[in-house]
């Protein structure tokens, strides 16, 4: 009969336990996206050398997507566009959930300043679409 008056008991505890790891997986999630970010971000500024020697070069240009686009196929232009740009997404992504916006409207204001900051000689597509040299 005692076996029987712990049963009541179980029950609770399998709920208590079940909040705990829900509670611990939802406080971890923003951790292990905030520590994703910070592992994109540090990859994304150790490509950055090369990025910029392949703008300088004209093989990469910046659109107004906040991406890069191969204008000239040389060295890895490709393959470095490529991860780049899945880590912009990323970011843009994660930008545009904490402002309540979308990813697409985050590419284009860093766009423009990504053109505006950017070197003379750089390519740089305009909101229209049409692509200059700055």
């Amino acid at each position: 009969m005692k076996k029987n008056m712990h049963f009541p008991l179980l029950a609770p505890r399998l709920a208590a336990t079940a909040f705990v790891f829900l509670l611990a997986a939802v406080f971890a999630a923003p951790a292990a996206r905030a520590q994703n970010l910070g592992e994109i971000k540090a990859k994304m500024a150790k490509r950055l050398p090369q990025v910029d020697k392949l703008k300088e070069q004209g093989a990469l240009g910046e659109n107004n997507r906040g991406l890069l686009e191969v204008r000239e196929s040389k060295d890895n232009a490709a393959a470095l566009a490529a991860e780049e740009n899945a880590d912009r997404r990323t970011v843009y992504a994660a930008i545009a959930q904490q402002q309540k916006t979308t990813a697409d409207e985050v590419g284009k204001a860093r766009a423009r300043q990504i053109a505006q900051a950017s070197k003379p000689g750089v390519w740089v597509q305009d909101e229209k679409g049409n692509w200059r040299k700055k």
